[in-house]
């Protein structure tokens, strides 16, 4: 699918056919494309928890005000960020440095830089690991479509109680959910989208 017709197609689902499965290997086809996405110093501190079972998922709606579409999908997902992400910067660069992309002298300042960075500093923490989600996310929801599958992000409610279903380690804070599989109705018009002088400002 071209790029264009790839954005303008992608909906958010508003229920879907609870009949449709999702195999690990169609999912695992979309995370070959996700990994690729931006990350802040490329430290890749998103991660996916994944529901196929009509028994997690169920558990998944009982916590989510019985929102019907987390049962009906084919898979809930919960994208987190991990705290201390950070904390693995010198594993992800020592490749870079054994590939000489980056010299010792530039790995050593790249990592004491993220440490200064991040160590001490739960705001900043908490930030990136949005903005790396979102990102992460968005970039799911496309090579999702890309694929054939609809999807639709949601707020995660009853955080501690999704942790607990997901199995969810202390660390990994959830950002969104993302619900997939194959929408169940037509999809309607899409709703009003501003011009783009309402929302793009050029400030020179």
């Amino acid at each position: 699918m071209e790029f264009v017709e790839l954005a303008k197609s992608r909906r958010s689902a508003i229920n879907f056919q609870s009949d449709v499965k999702i195999t690990v290997s169609e999912l695992q086809e979309i995370f070959e494309i996700v990994k690729t996405h931006p990350s802040s110093y490329n430290l890749q501190t998103t991660h996916y928890y994944v529901a196929t079972s009509e028994e997690k998922k169920a558990q998944v709606k009982a916590a989510s005000f019985n929102q019907h579409k987390t049962l009906s999908a084919s898979a809930t997902i919960i994208v987190c960020g991990d705290r201390e992400g950070y904390k693995k910067a010198p594993d992800l660069y020592e490749s870079m440095k054994l590939l000489g992309i980056i010299d010792e002298c530039e790995y050593k300042e790249t990592i004491e830089t993220i440490k200064n960075l991040y160590e001490n500093n739960p705001t900043l923490i908490e930030e990136d690991n949005i903005r790396n989600a979102c990102l992460s996310a968005m970039l799911f929801m496309l090579a999702a479509k890309d694929k054939g599958w609809d999807t639709c992000p949601m707020h995660v409610k009853n955080v501690d109680l999704i942790k607990n279903i997901y199995n969810i380690p202390e660390n990994h804070e959830p950002v969104l959910m993302i619900t997939i599989g194959k929408s169940d109705e037509k999809i309607r018009p899409r709703g009003y989208r501003k011009p783009i002088g309402e929302f793009v400002h050029f400030v020179d």
